[in-house]
């Protein structure tokens, strides 16, 4: 009898906004790699929820067949309860990560609880440089000679979880928040498939809340320090 193929790890992707991150984890999966990805990512994104109903990136899922899910926080009578739905729906793809790409909200801890170990987060600044929001006005206004993004494991703090992977960038005389936000976005476009990739190939895991690749624990600022 010949061998199945192992199947494809299951991938659930939370956005709030344009969803530039989503369309590349779409292009890097195997299903809907493009053809220029040489060592796709041996998982396929099985849906994408948004707490916005308008978010951009919702059309890059829908171009790609890919089931989608709005989930709007005005119909929960709190966040405890519109966290407990969304968690119900996306254990229904029984997912192997769950990606936030560009989500907005503040997880409540029962949420990370219930998907520790397989949930990231990209966060724009070198954490634990600027948790929050605003983080490329915040880094100019400081004059900050650098500014980058932070990919991590979420825990039930603000941006605190602990740091996988970090890109840098520099910041220019006269630049300005735009200018800088699209520096940034470059960087994250090229690690967060990565990183992806790095988990789902088992490479990558959380272990005491700390994150370890390759059996070596990362240290605070990840694997690129």
């Amino acid at each position: 009898m010949t061998a199945q193929p192992n199947a494809l790890k299951r991938i659930v992707v939370l956005i709030s906004g344009s969803g530039t991150n989503l369309k590349t984890i779409i292009e890097n999966c195997k299903p809907t790699a493009l053809e220029t990805i040489s060592q796709p990512i041996d998982a396929e994104v099985v849906a994408v929820f948004s707490n916005q109903a308008q978010a951009g990136g919702l059309q890059f899922a829908r171009d790609a067949n890919i089931p989608t899910q709005v989930i709007l926080t005005k119909d929960y009578p709190d966040r405890e309860a519109f966290d407990k739905k969304l968690a119900a729906q996306i254990l229904q793809y029984k997912p192997d990560l769950v990606v936030l790409a560009g989500y907005m909200l503040i997880l409540t801890a029962d949420f990370v609880h219930t998907f520790t170990g397989k949930l990231i987060n990209i966060h724009p600044s070198l954490l634990p440089k600027y948790p929050g929001l605003n983080t490329h006005k915040r880094a100019i206004e400081n004059g900050d000679t650098e500014h980058g993004t932070s990919i991590h494991f979420v825990d039930s703090g603000l941006d605190s979880g602990p740091v996988i992977l970090q890109a840098k960038v520099p910041i220019f005389p006269g630049d300005d928040e735009i200018m800088l936000i699209e520096r940034v976005k470059y960087q994250e476009h090229q690690i967060y498939p990565l990183v992806i990739k790095w988990f789902i190939d088992g490479r990558l895991l959380l272990k005491d809340k700390v994150a370890y690749l390759d059996g070596k624990a990362l240290d605070e600022l990840g694997y690129a320090s």
